[in-house]
């Protein structure tokens, strides 16, 4: 880690050596001499980094070492960043005197602002060089003592950019091939679907038992999503247990995957009887994953056993553990499954289909013999076969390969876990900066889902994604994070409809791995109501501090101590308060993550965090407003507010923070507008949210001030359009929305009205034509409540590479927009267009004359809902329609007559579910409806004629 964070220590000091004026640095720091002088220690140090990173596992005084090397370096990057907060201070009042005369700001560059007579006046510039000066002596010294540790010089890398580029985009993420366990799948899946059990019991305790890294859990995913399982349980639920065993929230996360409402209760009787009524007499499949505990009191506890006497006959609870002593305690070790290593020959070709994935060739070329001695060393572990597979996928010659068969890393003896070893292997391949992103990954509790547009935020808010060419930070972003999936650091991952990663999971030996490197560094604690309140002060070794389960009242007094705390994170908590005391005591904060909390209100001192970058504080519900003080965070590049439901208003003056990049209030439903200063943020790349102001009012932001917010990507939600419609047809036009071509995503709400008038409805009309101006880059569309008419939404047809688009209750459409030709359209839904009656060829999009061709070329999803009065839907038959459809989705279309008969000879279609519509349901009945015979070739059918 020292080393990634020495890399980004230079190129802050060389921008304050080069980018700014010498007079400038002269007078503010008066320590040239010493910043000269301490980069210069830093180079010699980064040359021996490398294989002082690798010594420390073994010796303790070079762990003490390093240590040492990198309080001396953050301590330096906070002076750095003292100063540099001192220039944006100064860029923020220029800008503010801008701001009232214009209505685009530029802000001036940091050479453009010195006022020397100010700048002197404003920094503590004697403070700041006698810092420098004082961690140069200390640096000076740490950098003589590496002499007597005799370490090596480092092997020259390449720039991070350099380093990603030999990636490829290729399906080493998706690689799921399963090796060397049909057997263990088969007598499992064999024990799943039994009629009944030998023993004579109503329900079955299958666990499953090996070391970390074997694929316990692998196995049980197979089982718990394989077709013919699914079909034989009528409810299945997935939990992950982990360490410690808390049976409150075991039981939680029980009934939410059952379905039910997230539960208030902390009764453990209470949660279990709730369960119990949700399975009684029905077939159960449980699956506790990672079950560590071997205390027999809390099985009991939890009443498992009782519960699933209720259920119906073969309900199971499948477990997986690292302990056979679990499997002992649940009195299930008869039905055992026992995970061995794999087999040389499977783990062989485990790891020769990731290794020699695109590159078959270089298999016959020397590459496979080498290969072969390095599988010997994963001693048939899986994880370890995919990690260094992947490795070596990115060596091309053969000489790459042999350093890694002849690692000393295989030497190592106090590396806790065999698996870690390969792993180590490519952790030390990885980029500097990439490290340091996952390792950051400590700061997550085992299980927990990560998301990847959070974790990219956290990855700069600790300035981890600078890039020397000046790259988008968020690309890098993307690039350390596939990076980091395709060599197997993360897994299970889940993809929106679009196919793009949105969440991930980390292997619970990898999570071991990255908290084995940073043990002293990231601390994560649960807290026990009652229990944990006490606990000792955590010290200032500590710079990310996760705790988990805070029950309702103020920050625990355990932070207290952090005072070098870069990151707090509270999650799954119940915090009511924080105090300007406790705020005071931990000003190196450069991310404060309080969602998901009962907060009320953010004290003022909030100001003093002059180093936060990334503020979290979503889903306060009784959080009202923000004081203005936040206003005085310049370096805040996040704030998300999402799901504050009580937000009421947003401080005026937020054009200060003028390196805001990312604002989330989508769920703010109190929030009456946003204020004008958000207009000065060029730099603002994510708005996920757009409140349209109601009424007249001069301090809220106008939609055509998106107009100068060229960096704006990713999903744009407006809402509240149409209450003034000429106005927004207007503002509109300003916003050149045309021209967002970083916007892929565009989510519009109008005000909606059961009886709109004429005026309203021409006047939505106009606004959704403003809208629809030819964006080419534009993937996905929603459109809710629009009272236009069906050729308001012509424009549709011309946004060529659409892949989604929704059209939710726009009441005056009577038929359906011509969308056939959309070359790129995969996913359509259709919802509450009541005034449908007939759906034929104008829904293709084709003249007259066509009589043959291709419609709807890509459509995979297409979804029919609350059409209230539709009852006929007939295509010409010549035509080729929808040839990859796959799924179909209908619910509550009461007078539909018929489904076409192109559906019939669609060999795509794999669902077809009907809901709620009496006529379809009667005559598609499974196995007796007159027209059963049409559809019965589709492999999931599910037809409910009610509710």
């Amino acid at each position: 880690m020292a080393d990634a964070l020495i890399a980004e220590l230079l190129k802050q000091l060389a921008s304050v050596v080069f980018e700014y004026p010498k007079q400038a640095v002269t007078l503010v720091l008066n320590a040239e001499e010493d910043v000269h002088s301490f980069s210069s220690n830093l180079k010699a140090i980064q040359a021996v980094l490398e294989d002082a990173e690798k010594k420390q596992l073994k010796e303790a005084r070079v762990r003490d070492w390093l240590q040492k090397l990198k309080d001396v370096s953050y301590e330096m990057v906070d002076v750095l960043d003292e100063w540099n907060t001192e220039i944006l201070k100064q860029q923020v009042e220029q800008g503010e005197n801008a701001f009232v005369a214009k209505t685009k700001v530029c802000f001036p560059t940091p050479a453009d602002c010195f006022c020397f007579g100010q700048v002197n006046k404003a920094i503590h510039h004697h403070n700041i060089a006698r810092s420098i000066k004082k961690l140069n002596e200390k640096l000076t010294v740490i950098a003589a003592e590496k002499e007597k540790y005799e370490f090596h010089l480092s092997t020259i890398r390449g720039t991070d950019e350099q380093l990603i580029q030999l990636q490829k985009t290729s399906s080493l993420v998706d690689i799921s091939t399963i090796f060397g366990r049909e057997e263990e799948k088969e007598y499992l899946l064999s024990m799943l679907l039994r009629e009944s059990n030998q023993d004579g019991g109503r329900f079955l305790v299958i666990p499953i038992v090996g070391m970390g890294g074997l694929g316990k859990t692998t196995l049980a995913q197979l089982a718990y999503n394989d077709e013919t399982v699914t079909a034989r349980f009528d409810k299945k639920v997935w939990v992950c247990v982990s360490d410690p065993f808390d049976e409150i929230k075991i039981s939680k996360a029980i009934i939410e995957n059952l379905g039910g409402t997230q539960s208030t209760s902390n009764e453990l009787e209470t949660l279990l009887l709730c369960i119990r009524s949700q399975v009684e007499n029905k077939k159960f499949l449980l699956v506790l994953d990672d079950v560590w505990t071997e205390d027999k009191t809390k099985w009991e506890n939890l009443k498992l056993p009782v519960i699933m006497q209720s259920c119906a006959e073969g309900s199971t609870i499948l477990v997986t553990t690292r302990k056979q002593g679990v499997a002992k305690m649940m009195k299930a070790t008869g039905s055992m499954i026992k995970l061995d290593r794999l087999k040389d020959r499977d783990c062989l070709a485990l790891f020769n289909s990731i290794a020699f994935l695109d590159r078959e060739e270089d298999e016959a070329n020397g590459f496979g013999a080498i290969g072969e001695e390095i599988v010997k060393k994963c001693k048939g572990l899986p994880l370890a076969a995919k990690t260094l597979g992947r490795l070596v996928w990115y060596k091309k010659t053969r000489k790459e390969w042999q350093e890694v068969l002849n690692s000393k890393i295989w030497e190592l003896e106090e590396v806790e876990e065999q698996v870690f070893r390969p792993l180590l292997l490519s952790y030390y391949d990885l980029a500097p900066a990439v490290k340091m992103c996952l390792l950051y990954c400590a700061i997550f509790p085992k299980d927990c889902v990560l998301s990847k547009d959070i974790l990219i935020e956290l990855w700069m808010s600790q300035d981890y994604l600078n890039s020397e060419k000046n790259k988008q930070k968020r690309r890098i972003g993307q690039h350390y994070f596939e990076s980091l999936a395709m060599r197997s650091f993360f897994q299970d991952f889940y993809k929106d409809e679009m196919g793009n990663i949105r969440e991930c999971k980390m292997h619970d030996i990898v999570h071991d791995f990255v908290h084995f490197l940073t043990e002293k560094e990231f601390i994560v604690i649960e807290m026990v109501e009652g229990a944990n309140q006490r606990m000792e002060l955590l010290g200032d070794k500590v710079r990310h501090l996760t705790l988990t389960s805070v029950p309702e009242g103020p920050l625990p007094t355990s932070c207290y101590g952090c005072k070098n705390m870069r990151s707090l994170m509270l999650l799954n908590s119940r915090l009511t308060t924080i105090s300007p005391n406790s705020i005071l005591q931990m000003k190196c904060l450069r991310t404060l993550n309080l969602c998901s909390n009962m907060l009320n209100e953010v004290p003022k001192e909030i100001s003093e965090l002059i180093h936060l970058r990334y503020m979290n504080l979503s889903d306060n519900e009784a959080l009202k407003e923000l004081p203005d003080a936040v206003c005085d965070l310049y370096n805040l590049q996040t704030l998300d507010l999402k799901c504050c439901e009580e937000l009421e208003r947003l401080p005026k003056a937020m054009g200060k923070l003028i390196n805001l990049k990312h604002l989330y209030v989508a769920g703010c439903s109190k929030l009456r507008y946003l204020p004008k200063g958000i207009g000065s943020l060029k730099s603002l790349q994510v708005l996920d949210c757009f409140y349209v102001c109601e009424g007249d009012n001069d301090e809220a932001l106008k939609l055509g001030y998106l107009g100068i917010m060229d960096q704006l990507q990713g999903r744009l939600r407006i809402e509240r359009l149409g209450h003034n419609a000429e106005d927004d047809a207007s503002e509109i036009e300003k916003a050149q929305l045309g021209s967002k071509e970083h916007i892929s995503d565009f989510f519009v709400v109008f005000q909606g009205n059961e009886n709109p008038d004429a005026v309203q409805r021409n006047g939505d009309a106009e606004i959704v034509k403003a809208l629809l101006q030819p964006n080419q880059n534009l993937e996905s569309l929603s459109i809710y409540y629009c009272h236009g008419t069906t050729e308001s939404l012509y424009r549709i047809k011309s946004l060529r590479n659409l892949r989604q688009l929704s059209l939710n209750g726009c009441p005056f459409c009577e038929a359906f927009p011509p969308l056939g030709k959309l070359p790129s359209l995969e996913i359509l839904t259709i919802d509450e267009l009541f005034n449908v009656k007939k759906v034929g060829v104008e829904f293709l999009g084709i003249e007259e004359e066509e009589v043959s061709g291709i419609v709807f070329p890509k459509l995979k999803q297409l979804t029919f809902k609350f059409m209230d009065n539709w009852e006929e839907w007939a295509f010409p038959s010549e035509i080729t329609i929808m040839p990859r459809l796959s799924f179909l989705y209908m619910r509550e279309c009461p007078k539909l007559k018929a489904l076409p008969g192109f559906l019939y000879k669609i060999t795509t279609l794999r669902t077809l579910m009907i809901w709620a519509s009496p006529i379809l349901g009667r005559d598609y009945e499974v196995g007796v409806g007159k027209e059963w015979h049409n559809i019965s070739h589709i492999p999931n059918i599910a037809i409910t004629p009610w509710h």
